[in-house]
């Protein structure tokens, strides 16, 4: 049997992207967000254009779903599947690492903690399942909001300081989500705890589109380096295991 036809994996995902973004999205947007080449992102649009599948505002350029997939609705992926599909390499990743492992997705601008795997040793822990993470402070949630481009368009005025080093001017973080997409991870410094560091990855589901995030958290001494940035070792552990997980959804090499 032939394997997948990349072309259509790539429209597919760039229609989802639509469907769940706010408003309009431009080109560049949407290549930052799938993490294609501008030129692709373009041939791909026109195509869909040409079908009738997006419209372009001829003000603006942008695109949204055309009319005859308005009725398309969102397809987010169940969140019980990237659970069940993440579990064996949560649970490995934190043997590793020595660190707690979790795993988010995006809900009304925050992060959702659908997966928490407790840091393997004896010391008293709580579990994070439910709770709802701050995105500009954390490394899961620079992760979902880097290659999302409908949810960081939203982000403006003031974002909430956590702690002296949060990132809080809205052009500082759209530069700082600009060098995950190039790096394809993140990191945060105590950026939402003093004295706690992290590091997280994207998962891609079909198509390449970025379904969650997968990422460890702990003690900045653990964590990071004598340069203060993150152990270089443990950020292939994180993108390893958050590779698997994509491999696992369906996601072909993208």
């Amino acid at each position: 049997m032939p394997g997948p036809v990349q072309s259509i994996e790539r429209a597919a995902a760039i229609l989802r992207l639509l469907a769940r973004g706010s408003g309009r999205l431009g080109v560049s947007e949407i290549a930052g967000s799938l993490g294609l080449a501008r030129g692709t992102a373009h041939g791909i649009l026109r195509t869909l254009h040409g079908v009738g599948f997006v419209e372009q505002d001829e003000e603006t350029g942008k695109y949204r779903l055309g009319a005859a997939l308005l009725h398309l609705g969102t397809s987010y992926l169940d969140v019980n599947e990237l659970r069940s599909r993440a579990i064996n390499w949560a649970d490995a990743l934190a043997a590793r690492s020595g660190e707690a492992v979790r795993i988010g997705t995006p809900l009304d601008g925050k992060v959702l903690v659908v997966h928490h795997v407790f840091r393997p040793d004896d010391t008293l822990q709580t579990l994070d399942v439910g709770a709802l993470l701050p995105a500009h402070a954390t490394a899961l949630g620079k992760v979902l909001l880097a290659y999302d481009a409908g949810t960081a368009a939203t982000l403006h005025g003031d974002l909430e300081p956590f702690t002296r080093r949060t990132n809080t001017v809205p052009r500082d973080l759209a530069k700082a989500l600009a060098r995950v997409r190039d790096m394809g991870w993140a990191d945060e410094i105590e950026e939402m705890t003093v004295g706690e560091a992290g590091v997280a990855a994207p998962i891609r589901g079909q198509g390449g589109l970025v379904v969650g995030a997968m990422g460890i958290r702990g003690a900045i001494e653990r964590i990071c380096g004598p340069g203060g940035r993150p152990n270089p070792t443990l950020v292939t552990y994180v993108r390893d295991a958050a590779r698997a997980v994509s491999r696992d959804l369906g996601a072909s090499r993208w």
